[in-house]
């Protein structure tokens, strides 16, 4: 994992951030003011939270006006897509390993009552047997 990943994994690890970028990515570029206006705190702490996304290069911006727009870094989602796709091949490819081995050990090892017929004879919940039905 590089360090820009581990930016990124970190300040996705906000969930206001998280509903910042889905925002971005859902709507495009926006100034901090309307993004501020669907959120419960002050535009300097949405300010600050772009600041720790565009840190990440997550997010980039550009000036337009007298204002700043904010979009999401798509170079940098590819990445991140990159990483989350090669962490569950591996990690899916290790639970494959571990499952076959745990097969290949059970095998040829019995289980209780393999192979017995299922006319045998079962114990009720008073502790007497019962027969099986004809």
């Amino acid at each position: 994992m590089d360090t820009y990943q581990s930016l990124q994994l970190d300040a996705l690890g906000d969930a206001t951030r998280r509903a910042i970028l889905g925002r971005l990515v859902s709507e495009g570029p926006l100034p901090v003011g309307e993004l501020a206006r669907e959120f419960p705190m002050s535009r300097p702490a949405i300010s600050q939270h772009l600041r720790v996304l565009k840190g990440a290069n997550l997010v980039t911006d550009r000036a337009e006006g007298t204002r700043r727009l904010y979009a999401v870094n798509p170079e940098a989602i590819a990445e991140l897509r990159k990483y989350f796709h090669r962490f569950w091949v591996e990690a899916l490819a290790a639970f494959k390993g571990k499952v076959e081995e745990d097969v290949k050990g059970t095998r040829g090892t019995s289980r209780p009552n393999a192979g017995a017929s299922s006319r045998q004879r079962t114990e009720i919940p008073d502790g007497r047997a019962r027969e099986p039905e004809r």
